[in-house]
């Protein structure tokens, strides 16, 4: 689990429009690969609504299905190697995580039944740690993996089913940095020197992967008691293109 304020919130019961949208989409989660274990990535960039969502759908498919999270925020690399090669967007996109720990020691585990591990590092405390082992799931569980970058060259074949969690950056920078405190003009504009290094790190990711178009189903969640779902079985009897179409989606 991620711990501290990056997975703070711990969210009321989804109500209204919220309630319906993702019940829905946790009906399609509890459809998928019925009797065999499933991992599912909830991708988004920084502010998105990603921790929060995967808090939200594991207590609706936990009546149904055994369930677990995880996040790549538990597999930030240490700062040392984080920073090796500067500062900037570029390694922010591209040394951030170990993929590596993500895929042998989360991923494959819990696919294989075998016990995993929910995190090598800390990166509030800046601190590599070794938690025990989580048992092994059971033969139908789900392990619900929240983070950036999920859908990269690394890691998009670990995905069963995937989730793109959208939002502007002029919703999701304000939203993502109220985490850490009061937000200030310059905090809250995704084109200020403040956060160069993290909207650049995702422009790039969105411009070498466009990760919506890979992902199993859309949900906008710019208006969060009103979002929207598209995608595989979102709306039955209208093709993935027609249901993006239908809100205005284009890639980026």
């Amino acid at each position: 689990m991620p711990s501290g304020r990056l997975d703070a919130v711990d969210p009321p019961p989804p109500a209204g429009s919220r309630a319906r949208v993702l019940g829905a989409l946790a009906d399609l989660l509890v459809a998928a690969r019925p009797g065999q274990r499933v991992v599912v990535a909830l991708d988004g960039v920084d502010g998105a609504g990603k921790t929060v969502l995967g808090r939200e759908l594991a207590t609706l498919v936990t009546p149904r299905r055994e369930v677990h999270r995880g996040s790549v925020d538990g597999f930030h690399r240490v700062r040392a190697e984080r920073y090796a090669r500067g500062r900037t967007a570029e390694t922010f996109y591209r040394d951030s995580y170990d993929h590596d720990a993500i895929r042998h020691q989360l991923v494959e585990p819990f696919r294989a039944g075998e016990p995993w591990v929910r995190a090598v590092h800390d990166v509030e405390r800046e601190a590599v740690v070794q938690l025990p082992s989580e048992p092994a799931a059971g033969p139908d569980a789900m392990l619900l993996v929240d983070g950036i970058f999920l859908h990269r060259g690394e890691l998009a074949d670990l995905w069963d089913r995937s989730v793109w969690v959208d939002v502007p950056f002029e919703v999701s920078v304000p939203r993502g940095n109220a985490r850490f405190g009061a937000v200030g003009p310059q905090a809250a504009d995704p084109a200020s020197e403040v956060n160069a290094r993290y909207v650049g790190g995702q422009r790039l990711y969105l411009a070498q992967v466009a990760p919506a178009s890979r992902a199993t189903w859309l949900l906008d969640n710019t208006d969060l008691e009103a979002p929207v779902l598209t995608g595989a079985g979102a709306s039955p009897g209208m093709s993935r293109d027609e249901e993006l179409g239908r809100v205005g989606w284009t890639a980026p």
